[in-house]
């Protein structure tokens, strides 16, 4: 067990390392806004020289000189606008590259945690946001507000006066910047949320579209995706509403400063205490200093967004530090060993199965019976590691899951779901897990323990055949048996199979039950949940869970009887000697 210590270690590193290397560059791009501020004062100067040096003297030679100078000065500006700006957008780049394998990962993960599908595509979301913004406007404004300071001195030393109205004018914008912070950042996670609780609905759907359409309550789906998408859009105008109003604000306000600068200016010209170059001078940076307020303002919204995006960014990979990767164990090959577990939903913490514990070994079939909702599903997620436990553990060889990584302990475990969904992609990739270079011998191995060979081979493109979205162009019964190959590729230590006779015929099940004896036969553990006999054929021992609880364990003909398999027309489906008739009722219930 590691010490918490340790794991806040794991995650602050994990922290840093997604922003390693960033440090440095925008301690450049900071440099670069300061090269790009200063030479900002070119049109300053330009006019301050035009007025009190060209013009008084009436030399064209001047002129030129002056203008050619400045157009150097603005060409130099320009370049270094174009070098952070297309720094910026290689940033957002690099740290999409580097953020969204892990935030898709953890897309992966929460569903199993009770998240819908909508928030866990968040993350991805967040990785879009993020490197949206660094391509915008946003972070130049954030870059020039430090040199905001460069426009005041220069226009104090033209007069003490101009310098403190513009500075006045900078102090009353940045309080509107600070409002506009305050009134947003509270709307800005409510209407994230609000974006999240429609995008769910919407998912949810699409994914029972079948449904909505038979039954023809499309309408009453679309009118409650309606009452969401109400309340997105509600929350949304309002953050809009506080963004465009202070930013119209700022905008109007820069415009009296810079109107004030010139009265100010012209009135200490009529005084003598100003040139009228120094007018247009102080005019022009006066402008140039507030411009970055300005512009952070009418950007905030997506700053406040991008933060917050980031900020949950900073917490998936905090989810994801694990500390240092478990060293390599042996294939197991000798036992299973579920030790007093206790299992709770890890979206609501209620306890769904306590203390049960079993001990199988290699060789052995284990048939899980009991009544809906009685917690086998639940036992399943905990044997394949899906659902932690709350206490107890689960063994291979004695060593508890946690001590393989997903991938290790992926090839001794296969798992065929109570809800069969394949991956857009070929059968090939699919059966093989998605391996890069899969073993073709052990693909149609598996295919033919599963007992599906043959229907593959007789498609168009064979095991190349592209399967869709969800696989739903094949029938439940094919989708359950490429299921059932998936699970035996590779030949893993462990096979759990949750009711993996649900949608078979008389075929698939003959299948179903030579693939378990073959499991058997090479030294492996098969679990099979069941709730019609006809699956629990070639198991040795029965399990009853019931009420979050296993009450019974123990050979099969103990347990529910012996089991005769029979051949009808139907397909071959397996009956029950008359000796325990309650007893089978019971348990297969």
């Amino acid at each position: 067990m590691r010490s918490s210590d340790s794991i806040t270690a794991a995650k602050r590193k994990s922290v840093e390392k997604l922003t390693k290397g960033f440090r440095s560059i925008f301690l450049f791009l900071f440099t670069v806004s300061g090269i790009i501020n200063i030479l900002a004062l070119t049109g300053a100067f330009y006019m301050l020289q035009i007025y009190d040096r060209a013009l008084t003297s009436g030399s064209v030679p001047t002129l030129l000189a002056i203008s050619v100078l400045a157009i150097g000065l603005y060409f130099f500006q320009g370049l270094f606008d174009i070098i952070r700006s297309q720094i910026l957008v290689r940033v957002g780049a690099r740290l999409d590259r580097k953020v969204a394998p892990m935030a898709h990962r953890v897309a992966i993960d929460m569903p199993r945690f009770g998240f819908s599908t909508a928030e866990a595509l968040e993350r991805g979301r967040d990785v879009d946001t993020v490197r949206g913004f660094l391509g915008s406007q946003g972070p130049m404004a954030l870059f020039d507000l430090p040199w905001m300071p460069l426009f005041l001195a220069f226009v104090y030393i033209l007069h003490p006066w101009l310098g403190a109205l513009t500075f006045g004018g900078a102090f009353v914008l940045t309080v509107i910047t600070i409002i506009t912070e305050l009134m947003t950042r509270r709307l800005s996670g409510a209407t994230h949320q609000a974006a999240v609780t429609r995008n769910a609905i919407a998912d949810s759907n699409a994914r029972n579209a079948d449904i909505l359409k038979a039954m023809g309550f499309a309408g009453r789906a679309v009118a409650r995706f309606g009452r969401a998408n109400d309340e997105h859009l509600e929350l949304q105008t309002r953050t809009n509403d506080i963004s465009g109003t202070f930013g119209a604000l700022s905008r109007v306000l820069r415009m009296i400063l810079q109107s004030a600068v010139l009265g100010l200016g012209a009135y200490l010209t009529i005084g003598g205490e100003l040139s009228a170059g120094a007018i247009i001078a102080a005019s022009v940076a006066s402008a140039r200093a507030l411009a970055p307020i300005d512009l952070a303002i009418g950007n905030w919204k997506n700053v406040v967004s991008a933060r917050a995006a980031f900020g949950r960014l900073k917490e998936t990979a905090m989810a994801l530090a694990d500390g240092a990767e478990p060293m390599e164990l042996p294939r197991p090959a000798s036992t299973l060993k579920v030790e007093n577990i206790t299992v709770a939903a890890p979206g609501s913490g209620r306890v769904l199965l306590s203390e049960v514990g079993f001990e199988l070994k290699a060789g052995q079939a284990l048939g899980i019976v009991g009544p809906s909702g009685g917690g086998k599903t639940t036992l399943v997620r905990a044997l394949t590691g899906i659902w932690p436990t709350l206490r107890g553990s689960v063994r291979l060889d004695d060593a508890e899951l946690s001590q393989w990584d997903d991938e290790a302990l992926g090839r001794f475990v296969g798992y065929l779901p109570q809800e069969v969904a394949l991956l857009d992609a070929t059968i090939e990739e699919n059966i093989a897990r998605l391996e890069e270079k899969p073993d073709a011998r052990a693909i149609v191995e598996a295919a033919k323990a599963a007992g599906v060979h043959e229907m593959i081979v007789r498609m168009p493109e064979g095991y190349r055949t592209e399967l869709g979205p969800l696989g739903t162009a094949l029938s439940g019964g094919q989708r359950q048996r490429i299921g059932l190959a998936r699970a035996l590729y590779g030949n893993p230590f462990v096979v759990v199979l949750d009711e993996p006779n649900s949608n078979l015929d008389g075929e698939g099940e003959a299948a179903l039950t030579a693939a378990i004896e073959g499991v058997k036969k090479r030294g492996g553990i098969a679990i099979v949940i069941a709730h019609r006999p006809s699956a629990l054929a070639a198991v040795d021992l029965v399990a009853v869970v019931q009420n979050g609880r296993m009450t019974a364990f123990g050979p099969k003909d103990e347990i529910i009887g012996p089991v005769d398999r029979k051949d009808t027309t139907s397909g071959a489906t397996q009956s029950r000697k008359e000796a325990r008739p309650r007893m089978s009722a019971r348990v297969l219930a």
